[in-house]
């Protein structure tokens, strides 16, 4: 087992400045090469604390703010434009950053892609539900109307 410091949010791992144990494969052919992780040292113990504090700047000031923008981002469907087929099939899929784009071009407030969770590929015209995170206590699930464009 591998001993990392995180310097990115990892989906399912923890966020920036946690200390993980991962299978030494997981760590040396994904979260070092990426630069998701560091390798655990006693002098880089000491980085813990400035990877935590600027996770905290990063992150919402507060959770008021966070719980208004999950408000805002549950009220109304978010139109995403995307290319597809006659039948309706997409060329492509829809990505996280697409989500994130769409959100700010319809006003909603900015959202960092890494924090968007697909549950399903998106490969076709239609309706569906995407997971936002946007404090570890505040989740939103946003309505995306997938439509054919250009």
């Amino acid at each position: 087992m591998a001993k990392l410091i995180l310097t990115h949010e990892v989906t399912g791992l923890g966020a920036a400045g946690d200390v993980i144990e991962v299978k030494d494969g997981y760590a040396r052919n994904f979260l070092l090469p990426r630069g998701f992780a560091l390798t655990w040292t006693k002098g880089g113990e000491k980085q813990v604390e400035s990877i935590k504090a600027a996770r905290v700047a990063r992150e919402h000031a507060s959770l008021e703010d966070a719980q208004k923008q999950a408000a805002a981002l549950s009220a109304k469907p978010v139109k995403l434009v995307v290319k597809a087929g006659e039948s309706g099939r997409l060329f492509g899929t829809v990505k996280q950053a697409d989500v994130a784009d769409a959100v700010e071009a319809a006003g909603l407030g900015r959202i960092d892609k890494r924090k968007v969770e697909l549950p399903t590929h998106i490969k076709s015209v239609g309706s569906y539900q995407a997971n936002v995170r946007l404090h570890d206590d505040v989740a939103a699930v946003i309505e995306l109307d997938v439509v054919a464009g250009k």
